[in-house]
């Protein structure tokens, strides 16, 4: 008894030291897409609104094309020098560049070089994040027992959509306690400035637990991959296209949901600030709840049929959710962004721990954070800005609506054919024999 209370202590600390850092990561790209619209103003104030608002997106975007930079570097040191290494030295590195953004002075004090230091901390910004998910998703599922692997990883992989909505709630309640030029002034900083002390309490916890069973065994047996880079794509490019293809119709419907549809509902539908912040918040709760609750129903199901009809549905709703909003009412946004959001945590579900488990543990951060990263920079990182691309070209509001359909319908027809992955073991020896 004592040991299997010892042994839950020991997984809770793990989880805790995971969830925290998913938290911190998506927290530091939230309040940026919140606070576009004024950085907009800051940061590029020569600009008509328009063109400062997709240039502000275009900064948005180049924290992600870090992200497959930082993707092959964190996930060769995690696989080399361990787990809790490195997802220790990304934590750290996530607040302070969301804090240096917090404390950077506008256009009008230091000129040209107040866009070009944003870009800098953006992609600081972007190599943190590069190895946050898949290594925190991996330290779940490599101490977890196979039949709840899931819900574990599930459990903490839906801390990412916590994030927005207390971004969301914050910014709301700065931008109704301030006047405008308070809240342009100073008030859009604050939240950026919260990262310090979220980075610190998080490297606290970090090093307080310990290293994944799956890299001490590894390191015991002498078996840690010298170079897990060149391995993973001579001997496992088929689970790099699977996670590629999960993770593309996860970071398109994330990032759109909270890097673009408050811009969206405020400047293109013309919703008020405080409806569009509310309605987006309630969707981020829907996925929030919904994360682990598809995660446990995977442990028994399986992920590929959890997965396939998550996407399915996901394909189904894009086009309703985006006609319903359109209606410019606040029971509309609430209902629109509700079925994104659902169909968003349905697919966040068995998508967290399968990720980990297209791959066996000697390559396993590497393989799963260069495909993830390359997904979310090429489908989340350019989603607010194709999407309000999209619209100038087409003239249509529901334009987004068709790109999220075709990633979505292209993606199902990959992922027919990945294999089961949830009864799979996450030790050392594991994996080797069951490459697809």
């Amino acid at each position: 008894m004592s040991t299997s209370r010892t042994r839950l202590s020991g997984i809770r600390k793990v989880m805790a030291a995971s969830a925290i850092g998913h938290f911190v990561e998506w927290f530091d790209f939230a309040v940026y897409a919140y606070a576009a619209p004024v950085i907009a103003a800051q940061f590029f104030p020569d600009f008509d609104a328009t063109a400062a608002l997709l240039s502000t997106f275009a900064v948005y975007a180049v924290g992600f094309i870090a992200r497959p930079v930082g993707a092959f570097l964190l996930g060769a040191l995690g696989d080399r020098y361990g787990r809790k290494r490195v997802l220790a030295a990304i934590i750290l590195l996530m607040g302070v560049s969301t804090t240096l953004i917090g404390l950077l002075p506008t256009y009008a004090v230091i000129g040209v070089a107040a866009p070009l230091l944003l870009v800098a901390f953006r992609i600081l910004q972007g190599l943190s994040a590069a190895g946050e998910t898949i290594g925190s998703n991996s330290f779940v599922a490599e101490h977890s027992p196979t039949a709840n692997r899931g819900r574990n990883v599930g459990i903490v992989y839906t801390a990412s959509n916590l994030p927005p909505v207390i971004a969301a709630l914050l910014v709301l309640g700065l931008t109704t306690t301030l006047a405008p030029e308070a809240y342009e002034a100073w008030g859009w900083r604050v939240p950026f400035l919260l990262g310090a002390p979220l980075a610190i309490v998080g490297l606290y916890i970090r090093t307080r637990v310990d290293e994944s069973p799956a890299f001490i065994e590894m390191r015991e047996t002498k078996k840690v991959e010298k170079a897990p880079i060149r391995t993973v794509f001579a001997e496992h490019w088929r689970s790099m296209l699977f996670v590629f293809s999960m993770a593309a119709v996860a970071s398109l419907g994330y990032y759109s949901l909270t890097g673009y549809f408050y811009s969206y509902m405020t400047v293109t539908i013309g919703l008020p600030s405080e409806a569009a912040l509310i309605s987006n918040s309630i969707a981020l709760l829907i996925t929030f709840v919904m994360v682990p609750v598809a995660a446990a129903i995977s442990d028994r199901i399986g992920r590929r049929r959890m997965l396939l009809i998550a996407i399915a549905f996901s394909a189904i709703v894009a086009l309703p959710a985006y006609m319903l909003v359109g209606l410019g009412t606040l029971g509309a946004a609430i209902a629109a962004q509700g079925l994104l959001g659902l169909a968003l945590g349905l697919v966040f579900g068995p998508a967290g721990p399968a990720y980990v488990e297209m791959f066996p543990a000697r390559v396993r951060y590497t393989g799963a954070s260069i495909s993830y990263n390359l997904a979310f920079t090429i489908f989340g990182g350019t989603a607010p800005l194709l999407a309000t691309a999209l619209i100038g070209w087409t003239g249509a509001n529901i334009a987004p609506a068709w790109y999220i359909v075709a990633v979505t319908v292209l993606a199902f027809i990959v992922l027919v054919r990945m294999p089961e992955t949830n009864r799979l073991s996450m030790s050392a020896d594991a994996g080797e024999k069951t490459r697809v």
